[in-house]
């Protein structure tokens, strides 16, 4: 019998979200040029970018480690600036049964906040909670908010 939780983290940003949610929805191919100390490519294997039961892996490195996840995209609400991704294939499967992860862009007043979930089985009770994806997620959109910031 497998733990299942969900962990969320909100990050304000100093810009405009829709630029956020255009990247990690529409555009996601332009990620690797934002942050390329965090993520190295995405390729896109089915489907069309921007739009649902597209499939993209994602080359990265966590800590020292360089990992995959190849994933497909369940979600995309544009009203409410919501993308939501289910992990299919890669090394967060070594550790987790199933993993989906969301990202929210939530306007409040004069503050945006990316509020990014990581819902998950662990394969083994004892082993590790995805707080460091969540680390890994805070680190992309401040990455991506000093370049918009910057350019």
């Amino acid at each position: 019998m497998g733990i299942r939780g969900k962990l969320e983290v909100e990050v304000e940003i100093k810009f405009d979200g829709d630029v956020f949610r255009q990247l990690s929805g529409q555009d996601p191919e332009l990620v690797p040029n934002i942050t390329p100390d965090k993520i190295h490519t995405c390729d896109l294997h089915e489907g069309e970018l921007g739009k649902l039961d597209s499939v993209i892996s994602w080359y990265y490195t966590v800590g020292n480690k360089k990992c995959v996840a190849k994933e497909i995209v369940e979600v995309i609400d544009e009203e409410n600036k919501f993308v939501g991704f289910k992990i299919i294939e890669g090394d967060l499967l070594e550790e987790f049964k199933s993993l989906t992860i969301s990202i929210h862009v939530i306007p409040r007043g004069e503050i945006t906040v990316v509020k990014w979930s990581a819902e998950f089985e662990k394969i083994a009770d004892d082993g590790p909670y995805p707080t460091q994806i969540i680390d890994f997620c805070i680190g992309i959109t401040k990455d991506i908010e000093r370049h918009h910031i910057n350019a």
